[in-house]
C-alpha cells in the first residue's frame, strides 16, 4: 500500500503545509464509512459542531459518512498525503504500519468496554497513540464502538459451527488466524461490500458491533446472531503528523481540547448506543439470538488460543501483559 511509503516522505518534507492563507479557514475533510447514527458518526458531527462553535471562519470540518467520499483503505493513503486531514479507522488497519496494534485483534482480550478503556488510558496505551507518529500518522484519541458479535445463517453455538463458512473479515493477519482457528474460511472485505455479499451469498457471515449490525442492516440478510463479544472494534482519530504540529498554536490547542471534549462524549455514551441497537435488531424478528452458555464460551476461548500464541512474539509481552491487566480493577 502506497501510504506506507509515501506517510514518512509526506511528514519529512511537510507536504502538507505547515502555511495557512490568513484569509481562509482551515479545512479540515474527515471521511469514514460507517452511519451517522453510530458512535463514530454521532462523534465526527459533534466535533463538526463544536469547531463551527468555537472556530467559526478560522476551521471547517468536513465530514464524509457511509464511504460517500472514499473507503478505510483510500483515507489512509489520502491522510499520508495531505488530501484528507482527519481519521478515525478501525484499530485493525494500522496492523500494517505496526504489529504491536495486531493487539486489538486478539479474540477475547478484553472483558467489556470498561477494560478496553482502561488499557487505553494506560501509559502502555496512550503510548500506541504516537506509534506511529514518525511515519506520518498522530494519533488523538481513542473512539469506542463496541465488542464484537457473530452473524451468520447457521446458529453458532460451539466452534465446530463456523466449520467452513466463508466469514467477511477487515484486513488483520490476526482475524485471518482466528477464523482460521475454528475452520472457517476469513475474506478480507471492505465494509460497504459487506451487505450485498451476504445477500448474494458470496459470503455467509461476519463479525461486528450491535452498531454496525444495526445501522448496515445485517439483520436482514443474517438468520442468527451469536453474542459473544468475543472481540473489541474501536477507532484511532488520527491527523497527518506534519498537517498538526504546523497549525497556528492557537488553533491547535482548541482543536485538541474539543478532540478531548468529543471523545470524552462519544466513549460515555457508546455502550449505550451499542445496547440500543442490540435492542432494535431483535425487535425486527428477523434475526434469532444464540446465547452463549459458560461452557459453550469457554470452548470458542480455548479453540482460538493458539491466536494468542502466534502473535504475541510481534505485539510483546509487555504491551499484552498491560491489556491484560487492565480487565482487573484498580481498587
Amino acid at each position: 500500500m502506497r501510504s506506507v511509503v509515501f506517510a514518512a516522505v509526506v511528514a519529512m518534507l511537510g507536504l502538507t503545509g505547515s502555511a495557512f492563507a490568513a484569509d481562509k479557514p482551515i479545512v479540515i475533510k474527515f471521511p469514514h464509512v460507517v452511519s451517522e447514527a453510530t458512535p463514530k458518526g454521532q462523534g465526527a458531527k459533534r466535533l463538526q459542531e463544536l469547531v463551527q462553535q468555537r472556530l467559526a471562519g478560522k476551521v471547517v470540518v468536513e465530514v464524509y459518512p457511509n464511504s460517500s467520499l472514499m473507503g478505510d483503505d483510500e483515507s489512509m493513503e489520502a491522510l499520508a498525503l495531505g488530501d484528507i486531514q482527519m481519521i478515525a479507522l478501525s484499530l485493525s488497519k494500522f496492523d500494517r504500519l505496526t504489529k504491536k496494534f495486531q493487539l486489538f485483534d486478539l479474540p477475547f482480550l478484553f472483558g467489556d468496554l470498561t477494560a478496553v478503556e482502561r488499557f487505553q488510558q494506560s501509559p502502555a496505551g496512550q503510548g500506541l497513540l504516537h506509534e506511529l507518529e514518525g511515519k506520518g500518522y498522530l494519533g488523538l484519541a481513542y473512539w469506542h464502538n463496541g465488542l464484537k458479535q457473530f452473524t451468520a445463517n447457521r446458529a453458532l453455538h460451539l466452534p465446530k459451527d463456523a466449520s467452513g463458512l466463508k466469514f467477511r473479515i477487515q484486513e488483520s493477519d490476526v482475524l485471518l488466524a482466528q477464523f482460521r482457528a475454528v475452520d472457517a474460511n476469513p475474506q478480507k472485505m471492505a465494509l460497504g461490500e459487506v451487505y450485498q455479499a451476504l445477500q448474494t451469498g458470496a459470503i455467509d457471515a461476519q463479525e461486528n458491533t450491535w452498531s454496525n449490525i444495526y445501522t448496515q442492516k445485517y439483520y436482514e440478510v443474517q438468520k442468527f446472531a451469536t453474542e459473544s463479544n468475543h472481540g473489541v472494534i474501536d477507532y484511532m482519530v488520527t491527523v497527518n503528523t506534519s498537517f498538526w504540529q504546523g497549525l497556528p498554536a492557537d488553533i491547535r490547542t482548541e482543536l485538541e481540547a474539543i478532540v478531548k471534549q468529543v471523545s470524552q462524549e462519544v466513549n460515555a455514551k457508546a455502550a449505550a448506543i451499542d445496547a440500543g441497537d442490540r435492542d432494535r435488531v431483535l425487535a425486527t424478528g428477523k434475526i434469532q439470538l444464540v446465547a452463549l452458555s459458560a461452557d459453550e464460551r469457554a470452548q470458542w476461548v480455548k479453540a482460538m488460543e493458539p491466536v494468542w500464541n502466534k502473535f504475541r512474539p510481534q505485539i510483546g509481552d509487555e504491551l499484552l501483559n498491560a491489556a491484560v491487566a487492565a480487565n482487573k480493577p484498580i481498587n
